[in-house]
């Protein structure tokens, strides 16, 4: 049973590369992955070499970026991918709270295959007959979970959500269903059009005119109670910024 990976060998230049495949433990199940999910912020970053962990040293305990001779990050890069799900393929003789054919998500990088503790495994299992993709999304989906959690929506708020990628869609449900009134912000039609489909109460489009100025004029100069900016464009978070009560 071959394994491969994928690695970052220069700026926009990828390779796989053949991986040693380890004997399970007892109690370990092995994977075989279905989806990978790709980074659209780090990993591209990396990918293009654009990302800051290639071009300086990350001081972990300021949480800033330093010039240094020697970056965080160099060549070959192997820690790319984000979020996967797979098929459990072969199990540990102790194993007994999962079995093979079950589907579980985890963070196992680019790779064709990986091995999780059965524990692991168990706390991972996606919904028989669900379509595994999901799987890719449940760190991205806590992530913007946490945002809405942090915005302390409160029943009937007036939130406006800058940025309708998947976060932002994710965050936009979430506002949602925690009893708000929510406005999505995207100049992409496809992605307002989504948002709508997803429970948005309305979509605006950031280049038709200011955010603030129809948010204002609407609530009597007042302003929306909660803006999230979810883009991370500058130009979005200074009108949230504007935007908000």
């Amino acid at each position: 049973m071959a394994e491969t990976g994928l690695m970052l060998t220069a700026i926009r230049q990828l390779a796989f590369e053949d991986l040693p495949v380890n004997p399970l433990g007892p109690n370990e199940v092995r994977i075989r992955t279905l989806h990978s999910g790709i980074s659209a912020g780090t990993e591209l970053s990396q990918y293009r070499g654009t990302s800051p962990f290639m071009n300086r040293q990350w001081d972990l305990a300021n949480r800033v970026f330093r010039d240094a001779e020697t970056p965080s990050w160099t060549f070959p890069v192997r820690n790319l991918g984000y979020e996967e799900a797979g098929e459990i393929v072969e199990t540990g003789s102790t194993v007994t709270r999962v079995k093979a054919g079950d589907r579980v998500f985890g963070t196992w990088g680019h790779r064709t295959m990986h091995v999780m503790t059965e524990a692991d495994a168990a706390d991972r299992l996606l919904p028989a007959g669900a379509d595994p993709r999901i799987g890719i999304f449940s760190h991205i989906g806590a992530v913007a979970l946490n945002g809405a959690h942090d915005a302390r929506i409160r029943v009937g708020d007036l939130v406006v959500v800058f940025g309708l990628g998947v976060p932002g869609q994710i965050v936009l449900q979430a506002a949602r269903a925690s009893g708000a009134t929510v406005i999505g912000v995207d100049p992409v039609a496809s992605r307002r059009a989504m948002a709508e489909k997803l429970g948005a109460d309305r979509t605006l489009d950031p280049t038709a005119a200011p955010i603030s100025d129809v948010i204002k004029s609407e609530t009597n100069g007042r302003g929306a109670d909660i803006c999230i900016e979810v883009s991370g464009a500058p130009a979005a978070l200074a009108e949230a910024m504007r935007t908000v009560a």
